[in-house]
């Protein structure tokens, strides 16, 4: 660090409050806050080496050998494409699930109900009535998800009566 930045950092220092002081020489220090065991160090420059697949497999292997349950994101992005392959192989679908997990969106509404549909989407997401304004205008969008199947259809129903257009995802 040259002289003239390390001035500029004391100045700083001496009119910043006593409070933020030791968060600014913490985040200037240049020493590790505990040494990494070399153990370790190996391990994550092993894992970090693996392709795609080893890596499913090795998280596969690591779950059944821990017994950690699987989560489930129902309202998540799309899922990775080499564990998703490897459980189609697996197990083939015989049955089809009933979808009881839904998310309710807002794909229009008319003109005239729009002032009606701005105060039901505050009361429903907890906004203000100007974030619910910008909500409602910049349909179409999801407004509540991981709800179940009697929620959604209560919530499209009164969103419906009041004029807007609605679909369950």
């Amino acid at each position: 660090m040259s002289l003239a930045a390390l001035q500029t950092v004391r100045t700083a220092v001496r009119f910043c409050p006593r409070r933020i002081t030791p968060i600014l020489v913490r985040l200037n220090s240049t020493q590790a806050s505990s040494p990494i065991d070399p153990k370790i160090s190996t391990i994550v420059d092993q894992i970090s080496k693996l392709t795609l697949l080893e890596t499913s497999s090795l998280i596969n292997e690591l779950k059944s050998k821990l017994n950690i349950p699987d989560i489930s994101f129902p309202a998540a992005g799309a899922a990775p494409a080499a564990s998703a392959a490897d459980e189609e192989a697996a197990a083939p679908k015989e049955e089809v699930e009933e979808k009881t997990i839904f998310s309710v969106k807002l794909e229009s509404f008319e003109t005239k109900a729009k002032p009606k549909i701005i105060k039901e989407v505050k009361s429903l997401l907890g906004l203000s009535l100007v974030e619910s304004k910008k909500f409602v205008e910049g349909a179409p969008k999801i407004l509540k998800e991981n709800l179940s199947k009697e929620d959604a259809e209560k919530m499209k129903k009164t969103l419906e009566d009041l004029g807007a257009k609605i679909s369950l995802e």
